[in-house]
């Protein structure tokens, strides 16, 4: 019996040695011309780290990263952006702050597993926010009332919902109103320029206390060489300081300059290209998966690196257990549906950052297993 229970980065740790990993979202395609003369100035790169002081590379690395994605009015001044190793390190050190005041927060519903597994972790109570009204309508007085954070993932990460600036602006005012935290999680920004107006800019004019992850690790094919970004407003009121200096004293500076160099490339025109290559991918999916009986694409105007596929009779573990079969690794979506797992229980996630021959390969034998009914 293969194992069929777990959190759904266990499921990812699986794939790992797999060449048909089409599981985790970290990027994993190859390297593009531009990317692979960075990787060739490492030895530049590392001899830059020891040379010049940390904080300044982290400075330009957070500076070339935030306004490559539209984030001009981020807090540049000392500890208001803090390097971590990865946004689940992030989000760690601000569940962790968040347990010192608060004691439920409204979690986006469905989104990854382990925010909401870490907020748990940290003796938080949950109380999900379903996505549609959260894009379309105020968030209930007596739900605000009843909670000390709002967390939102944008864009969504399995559904790529993006939270647009009129709905942002409103739902910070509401947080303002009631003295409620507003979290945000975007990991996955980058990848669509709906999510590129500046964030910061609407979160400092709306009066609220607020959080951001913002993530490297999802952009670009660097080996898990990356870092998480958690931002905080000035007044926040958590002892995110605190707890970051508990967890970690800060990330490598080659990692940093690494970002920054990425981040440039990025701006001068390898984001352009990675848009397009991710939806290159998509097509290849849609297009192998689109005429079989019962299989639809829920998420059709998703622009980041992750597109989910429901079917019909059999659950997304049911699927995942015959593409062990073949080799193949994907997401079921139960667990990103943290409050009523019933709801992801037809759908698979497959991840895009992929070179294009093994993402064919691993689509086409999805394919064949739901064909194999």
């Amino acid at each position: 019996m293969l194992q069929t229970k777990g959190n759904l980065t266990q499921w990812e740790f699986l794939a790992l040695n797999s060449e048909l990993n089409i599981a985790d979202g970290h990027a994993r395609q190859a390297l593009t011309p531009g990317q692979t003369k960075i990787v060739d100035e490492l030895p530049l790169l590392f001899a830059e780290g020891e040379r010049r002081p940390v904080e300044q590379i982290e400075r330009e690395a957070h500076e070339a990263y935030l306004t490559l994605l539209g984030q001009h009015s981020y807090p540049a001044e000392h500890g208001r952006v803090m390097s971590c190793y990865s946004s689940s390190v992030a989000m760690e050190i601000l569940s962790r702050a968040l347990s010192a005041t608060v004691e439920t927060v409204a979690l986006v519903h469905p989104t990854f597993d382990n925010i909401a597994d870490l907020l748990r972790g940290n003796g938080l109570a949950l109380v999900p926010v379903a996505e549609d009204p959260l894009h379309h309508e105020d968030l209930p007085t007596e739900l605000l009332a009843s909670v000390g954070c709002v967390f939102v993932t944008t864009p969504n990460n399995p559904t790529g919902r993006v939270l647009g600036e009129d709905r942002l602006r409103r739902l910070a005012e509401q947080c303002a109103e009631h003295d409620v935290i507003l979290a945000l999680d975007t990991s996955f920004r980058g990848f669509d320029p709906r999510a590129h107006y500046d964030h910061y800019a609407v979160l400092n004019a709306s009066g609220c206390r607020w959080a951001v992850i913002e993530d490297t690790g999802k952009l670009w094919p660097t080996l898990d060489l990356k870092a998480g970004l958690l931002v905080v407003s000035e007044h926040l009121g958590l002892p995110v300081e605190k707890i970051y200096s508990d967890i970690l004293l800060g990330v490598s500076p080659l990692i940093l300059a690494l970002i920054r160099r990425f981040a440039e490339d990025a701006a001068s025109g390898g984001l352009a290209e990675l848009h397009e290559f991710i939806e290159g991918n998509r097509a290849v999916v849609r297009a192998t998966l689109a005429d079989l009986p019962g299989v639809d694409f829920p998420d059709p105007d998703s622009r980041t690196s992750v597109e989910r596929v429901r079917f019909a009779g059999r659950t997304g573990t049911e699927v995942w257990e015959a593409l062990q079969e073949h080799n193949v690794f994907a997401l079921p979506c139960r667990q990103f549906h943290w409050a009523d797992p019933a709801e992801g229980d037809r759908m698979l996630r497959i991840a895009l950052a992929r070179s294009r021959e093994p993402l064919t390969e691993s689509v086409r034998l999805l394919r064949t297993v739901l064909e194999s009914r």
